[in-house]
């Protein structure tokens, strides 16, 4: 099940006052206020999203008058509107009325959750009677007080609304308090004691109850959060130089499909290819983006369509559709998705230039303008124009995807989506939602913040990240900080590189460099992605460009996978065990558990995500706790400042064992332990927490 994302208006809160068996309902802010919700997205105008079984932060501002007791408890509402889960959110900021808690959707769909706040009458009494009785001060009427209070709980049992196994604790416990042969401490004990008192938190009294909501909360499947991707060229896998005839040959999807036993094996969860349409041959750029072309050179994938076809064909030179539906079935049968680019814009010889000159932007000379993004100049591309032929582009490009979809592909990388209207994105997604609700669309959006998250809030699953150009500790944990609060409509995909982007960090840092950001991007986010290559630690840029010299995207690049393996050059190893920990650790396939640590080196990075025993599907809680270097250049020995509440330990704790996860170390560590990192050799300490219910040798 789906539902678009549609703007709707926030639902205002709605006050039910205990009058007897009825409730009265009232508009405005309510007996209890309840403010700033969380997750809302602008007010309600797009709905907030979150994939199956994931643990969705859930936070308010509520607050009363005076000092009685109260509560709050956020409802999950699965998509008929059936209640599925109550939990109570805990005061963890009492001076700032912050109330915090979790819920879990366990399918896909509209889903939505409201907030309840309430009066406590019960806590109200137990600490005026836990104060006043041992004083001697209004001992009579304060043990009265509670016998009404406790008589509801037998009336709620009466009226079905409450389990019966609450009645003979309660009994016993007004029995106590009308006794006045007991001492007065003796007849309050029961009334206050542990056993009630949980049975009373977890099923409260509640007076005045206040209604926030619903508000909305789409479910996706979990690869729109999770997910690790490998992208590449099919061209260049199994390309070859022939030198009978001076030039090169091209690979296919069937020599292309030969690679995905080794990418399944390293661990990926997606085989991303670059555009595998015809290629114009108008203004063809040669080699690093020049117009100096020579024969032979194949032109970018993303200059689309000649007189082969368009964005829905398969250039000849790797196949047929045939050729296409065997490439997916073997990536589905090595535990794949197959993920397309979709680049929505056409070289000078794409049949839509000729059958809709309407759907591109005609310059004063009568030309069609070229793409731009100065300084570059790509020639041998037009970009589209939406202002025309709304209707018929829309469901031009709407086919084109359909087509894609109907052969298997289940993910799309889309190029440049903040260069096309947000509005068609948004009709778009929104459409898509509904008819191919497992459809995954990845924004890569290189752009200003408020565009990309607008594209986002429209509907994007995912987005790609400035993660390339941050750098410092301060920066990451900033970064990851700003992350986790959009995590309701962006989820991040960190790439340490990709094909078009080759940062002086990673030309500068060689090996270190591509070691230490890959262990950080697969650590930090649930989503992470490397371009073919970088087991290779290709860092030779292209003179003042921040790009790879001999760009993929002008000639084929075969590489000898297998030899670096055979070296001792390759990480592959490394990116295999990174994958292998991911999946191995749910906790590191959610975003919003990530908690941050001190250090007394501010190079030295230290986080942990954490999922309590409910959360993680196997009944045992997981932590996974990450000291890293974040300088290629120079090591580090720091002592930590670890939150051992947020490792899921009791305040206080004096040791526990930690197990290194890229080697297998193990050492008993306390809060403050002494790490000493090197880029070189130990960039890193990724380390699992051996809780106390664990042994170590499980």
């Amino acid at each position: 099940m789906s539902v678009s994302a549609t703007p709707s208006r926030p639902a205002a809160p709605v006050v039910a006052e205990r009058t007897g068996e009825a409730l009265s309902l009232s508009g405005g802010v309510g007996r209890i206020p309840i403010m700033a919700v969380e997750p809302v997205v602008d007010g309600g105008r797009f709905p907030a999203r979150a994939t199956v079984g994931e643990t969705v932060p859930v936070r308010v501002n509520a607050f009363r008058e005076g000092h009685d007791a109260m509560g709050v408890q956020v409802v999950l509402l699965d998509p008929a509107g059936t209640e599925r889960g109550r939990e109570p959110l805990r005061s963890t900021n009492p001076g700032l009325d912050l109330w915090e808690g979790s819920v879990r959707p366990d399918a896909e769909g509209a889903w939505s959750f409201r907030i309840e706040a309430f009066s406590a009458p019960y806590a109200t009494w137990a600490h005026v009677a836990e104060i006043k009785v041992p004083a001697g001060i209004d001992v009579d009427l304060v043990l009265v007080e509670g016998v009404q209070v406790l008589s509801r709980v037998l009336d709620e049992i009466a009226a079905g609304t409450r389990p019966a196994q609450d009645g003979p604790r309660v009994r016993a416990a007004i029995d106590a308090l009308r006794n006045h042969a007991l001492s007065p401490e003796a007849r309050l004990a029961p009334a206050i004691a542990e056993d009630l008192r949980e049975a009373l938190t977890r099923r409260p009294l509640r007076d005045g109850v206040t209604v926030s909501g619903p508000h909305a909360l789409v479910v996706q499947r979990p690869r729109a959060l999770y997910g690790s991707w490998y992208e590449f060229f099919p061209r260049s896998e199994g390309a070859r130089f022939d030198p009978e005839h001076g030039g090169w040959i091209s690979g296919t999807l069937r020599t292309a499909a030969e690679g995905l036993d080794r990418i399944a094996a390293m661990g990926f969860d997606v085989a991303y290819l670059t555009p595998i349409s015809p290629i114009g041959t108008t203004f063809r750029k040669g080699r690093n983006n020049t117009l100096d072309v020579r024969p032979g050179d194949p032109g970018s994938p993303y200059a689309i369509g000649s007189a082969a076809g368009g964005h829905d064909a398969i250039h000849p030179d790797l196949g047929t559709i045939t050729d296409f539906d065997a490439f997916v079935a073997h990536a589905h049968d090595l535990g794949l998705e197959v993920a397309l680019d979709v680049a929505l814009q056409c070289s000078p010889d794409h049949p839509w230039v000729a059958e809709h000159p309407e759907w591109f932007e005609v310059r004063a000379d009568g030309t069609i303008a070229y793409a731009e993004n100065p300084p570059k100049k790509y020639q041998d591309i037009y970009p589209l124009s939406f202002d025309t032929d709304y209707a018929g582009l829309y469901r031009a490009v709407r086919d084109v995807l359909e087509h894609w979809v109907r052969h298997g592909v289940t993910l799309f990388r889309v190029d440049n989506p903040h260069t096309k209207p947000v509005r068609f994105w948004e009709q778009l997604l929104a459409e898509f939602s509904r008819t191919h609700p497992e459809v995954v669309f990845l924004a890569e959006a290189f752009t200003r913040p408020t565009m990309m998250h607008t594209l986002g809030k429209v509907g994007f699953h995912q987005s790609y990240t400035y993660y390339t150009w941050r750098h410092t500790a301060e920066e990451l944990r900033e970064y990851l900080e700003e992350l986790v609060e959009s995590a309701p409509y962006m989820r991040p995909s960190f790439w340490p590189t990709t094909h078009d982007i080759l940062t002086p960090f990673m030309s500068s840092g060689g090996r270190s460099a591509f070691r230490l950001r890959a262990i950080l991007a697969a650590t930090l986010v649930p989503t992470w992605g490397i371009y073919s290559g970088y087991e290779l630690v290709e860092d030779v840029p292209r003179p003042g460009a921040e790009e790879q010299i001999d760009n993929e995207k002008y000639e084929y690049h075969p590489r000898d996978y297998a030899g670096a393996v055979r070296a001792g050059t390759s990480l592959e190893p490394l990116l295999t065990r990174l994958n292998e920990i991911r999946r191995d650790h749910p906790a590191l396939q959610q975003l919003t558990d990530i908690s941050f640590h001190e250090a007394d080196d501010d190079q030295v990075l230290v986080f942990s995500k954490h999922l309590d025993a409910a959360a993680t599907g196997t009944g045992r809680p997981d932590t996974v706790l990450v000291a890293s270097v974040t300088a290629h250049d120079r090591g580090a020995g720091a002592t930590l400042d670890l939150d051992l509440e947020a490792l899921g330990l009791a305040p206080g704790t004096e040791s526990f064992e930690v197990e290194d996860l890229l080697t297998g170390e193990r050492w008993t560590w306390d809060a403050h332990p002494v790490v000493i990192l090197d880029p070189a050799s130990r960039p890193a300490h990724v380390l699992r927490i051996v809780h106390p219910e664990e042994s170590l040798h499980v």
